[in-house]
């Protein structure tokens, strides 16, 4: 049983896992094609924000951006495939942060047809983070195991 649950860890991070090092691969000096692609998405989640709310979101390099959703992705996965709870909450803050900004169907009409595209990825996201916080709940609703204290043995004269 411990072997189907790490073999499902590591099939669940696998999407992470290389996606990372796809973006890791193509980083460069500029953040490669994943800066290049977030810098228009990032742009009108921010407009979106402050239309919204009124709040203003701080200027943020996208290579930096870039490179930290690299490190989350690649940190994350790997704790989560040891088994980490800690991994888990990486890679949900990820999902988090990223599938509102990169599948931003909301800017579209619902008759085009980027709408349907960018809402089914969404709903793809939607899927990686329930099956993140499932095991978040099942990991938290496990009970502890405790070290079995030996019983003391009384000592007859």
């Amino acid at each position: 049983m411990a072997f189907l649950s790490f073999l499902g860890r590591l099939l669940f991070v696998s999407v992470f896992i290389l996606s990372a090092y796809q973006e890791f691969n193509e980083f460069g000096t500029d953040g490669g094609p994943a800066a290049k692609t977030l810098r228009p998405k990032f742009n009108a989640f921010t407009k979106h924000i402050t239309a919204q709310t009124g709040f203003q979101v701080p200027h943020v390099e996208m290579k930096h951006l870039a490179l930290g959703f690299i490190v989350m992705k690649g940190l994350g996965s790997l704790l989560f495939v040891f088994g980490s709870s800690l991994g888990a909450y990486i890679l949900l803050l990820h999902q988090a942060i990223v599938t509102p900004i990169l599948y931003d169907f909301y800017n579209y009409e619902a008759d085009k047809k980027e709408f349907a595209q960018l809402f089914i990825k969404f709903s793809q996201g939607l899927q990686l983070l329930g099956g993140l916080l499932f095991f978040i709940g099942m990991k938290n609703s496990m009970p502890r195991r405790t070290a079995k204290k030996k019983a003391s043995k009384a000592k007859m004269n």
